[in-house]
């Protein structure tokens, strides 16, 4: 891949994060002014990134619309909407869906938080997956060249005292999600959060994972752990309507 190429993703990544200025994106990418202007209208001209009037970059439209024709097309998300929403009237918590698309695994679903606390993920974004409850959920039910796959992208940022940054050390972890069933992301993200989360195995294998989410001071994990009978059974229907 060019490094222009490359460049033009990470603006994009970057400005999905959150809309940002000519300014701010020259001194994130380290380019002159010009030259970060000239990158941010060439996005504009194909739809990937349009100018708010505030004088921030955001995403275009056009790319949001190929992030959701692509997202309509995984067969999933769509099982899975209903029981996902049956699941959120029940724990109120905020509910995500991630999906196993080739080596990558992405949130394709989220019903926020009843009480209308709002979480990081993004539908649409890659998940952390050395770092989530979904991602660890998936990954213990890959053999091991899946998983190299799936890993080899990561950075093994540690983003806070529990995050765990080593293969090694998630590898161990993982042969005690496969032991037990599910996963949890122990505040290994953002440390006044936590999560529940299960994986969705059909007969052709590993697709997804759902998980419960909540801030730690509203329900800590042993809290948490009190939903995984009910998350277990959505998990097994959504798998089951797949086939």
């Amino acid at each position: 891949m060019s490094q222009s190429v490359k460049r033009a993703a990470r603006i994009v990544d970057s400005i999905a994060e959150e809309p940002k200025t000519v300014v701010q994106l020259a001194e994130e990418f380290e380019l002159h002014r010009s030259t970060m202007f000239r990158e941010l209208q060439a996005l504009e001209e194909v739809g990937y990134a349009r100018r708010r009037k505030d004088g921030t970059y955001t995403l275009g439209f056009h790319l949001v619309s190929l992030a959701q024709s692509s997202l309509e097309s995984v067969d999933l998300r769509e099982v899975a909407s209903a029981p996902l929403r049956r699941l959120h009237r029940v724990v109120g918590n905020t509910v995500h869906l991630a999906a196993l698309m080739d080596d990558a695994i992405i949130y394709v679903d989220k019903v926020e938080d009843a009480s209308g606390v709002r979480m990081y993920s993004r539908v649409g974004a890659p998940v952390r997956t050395h770092c989530s409850g979904v991602g660890k959920a998936i990954l213990a039910n890959l053999d091991d060249s899946q998983r190299d796959a799936v890993l080899a992208t990561t950075d093994w940022a540690k983003y806070t005292e529990n995050t765990i940054t080593t293969r090694e050390a998630l590898d161990v972890e993982l042969a005690a999600i496969a032991e037990q069933g599910w996963s949890v992301d122990d505040g290994e993200f953002e440390d006044f959060v936590n999560c529940v989360a299960v994986p969705i195995v059909t007969r052709a294998g590993v697709v997804g994972a759902l998980s419960v989410t909540a801030i730690r001071m509203v329900e800590d994990l042993e809290q948490l752990k009190t939903r995984l009978p009910l998350m277990q059974q959505t998990a097994a229907q959504i798998a089951r309507e797949l086939g």
